[in-house]
């Protein structure tokens, strides 16, 4: 417990001094945010404002691993090398954001990296992770059952077209809740901190460690990311926590348990579905915004009333799966 506080709280410490110092060379680069001109007009002010902050959190996860490698290596490095594979999934996925961010902002290409391209990365390294968890450390195709409290045993040929539907559709998620300060590692931080806790009560220290381990960052990030931001995550840094969130969930064979804790994800992307739908066949919205945060924004609902609703409502939601485990 000593040791994840201490991880805790060096995780916090490292993204607080990486901020400090990204932040300003962000500003300097002049790599800002370009604000839709349809979006709440409170959004016009941020025209500008640093983003892909998202670095400061990678960054911060390589730093804490390597550590936490070092320090683990001379007495249980099984646990230090399973961490490898959680860290590789996750920053993969940031990767792929940042490819798109530094052509939105960088080569100024409105459209960022194209969606094909995008997909094929996205898919490549869903695949392998999948095929890692399954073949490598043989945790097979055992998938959690919520409220039954029972394990099914997966065919195989079920079960990697699901997991590969849990993993996009999940980062996909949490990048729409990417849109309003704070919102996206205030949510993301509470779901992670869900998970750690499932890994606390099935004892699998690997998601335990990492899971406390970008706890720390999200809070440490939020000090330069709360309303008003000083930087915002971009893609880089919502795929990325979208990768830490569904790795910790598959790696604990609790994929569906998401339904629940990250309901308030889910449902951005359902909006999202349902405007353009509803919008192709009756010429209106549904919504006055897509995705729901810009909904609730243009309804008077401020920022900090956002994410302050939105985050108590998945920390009950996350109480409530832990529940049905």
């Amino acid at each position: 417990m000593n040791f994840g506080i201490k991880i805790l709280l060096l995780s916090f410490f490292v993204t607080v001094v990486l901020g400090t110092c990204i932040v300003p060379i962000l500003k300097k680069l002049k790599v800002g945010q370009i604000e839709r001109e349809d979006g709440p007009e409170s959004h016009l002010n941020k025209q500008g404002t640093p983003t892909m902050g998202g670095i400061i959190i990678a960054i911060a996860i390589i730093i804490l691993i390597v550590f936490i490698f070092i320090s683990y290596a001379s007495d249980q490095l099984e646990i230090a090398k399973k961490l490898i594979p959680l860290a590789i999934m996750s920053i993969g996925f940031g990767f792929i954001g940042f490819i798109d961010d530094i052509k939105k902002l960088v080569f100024k290409n409105t459209k960022g990296l194209k969606p094909a391209y995008k997909m094929i990365g996205l898919l490549a390294i869903a695949v392998t992770y999948v095929i890692y968890l399954m073949k490598v450390i043989d945790l097979g195709t055992d998938t959690y059952i919520p409220i039954l409290k029972i394990y099914i045993n997966l065919p195989i040929w079920i079960y990697i077209p699901f997991a590969i539907f849990v993993i996009l559709g999940t980062t996909n998620a949490i990048n729409l809740t990417d849109g309003v300060d704070g919102l996206c590692p205030t949510i993301s931080a509470v779901i992670i901190t869900c998970l750690t806790v499932i890994g606390i009560i099935f004892d699998v220290k690997e998601v335990v460690i990492f899971g406390t381990i970008v706890i720390g960052i999200c809070l440490g990030f939020l000090l330069f990311n709360m309303h008003p931001a000083k930087v915002f995550m971009g893609d880089t840094g919502s795929l990325l926590l979208g990768g830490v969130i569904v790795a910790m969930a598959l790696y604990l064979k609790m994929p569906l348990i998401l339904i629940v804790i990250a309901f308030i994800p889910v449902l951005e992307t359902l909006s999202v579905i349902m405007q353009v739908l509803y919008f192709r066949r009756t010429g209106n919205r549904f919504f006055k915004m897509a995705p729901l945060h810009h909904h609730f924004e243009l309804s008077g609902w401020g920022e900090n009333k956002v994410v302050s609703i939105f985050s108590i409502v998945t920390l009950i939601l996350c109480i409530v799966g832990l529940f049905l485990i």
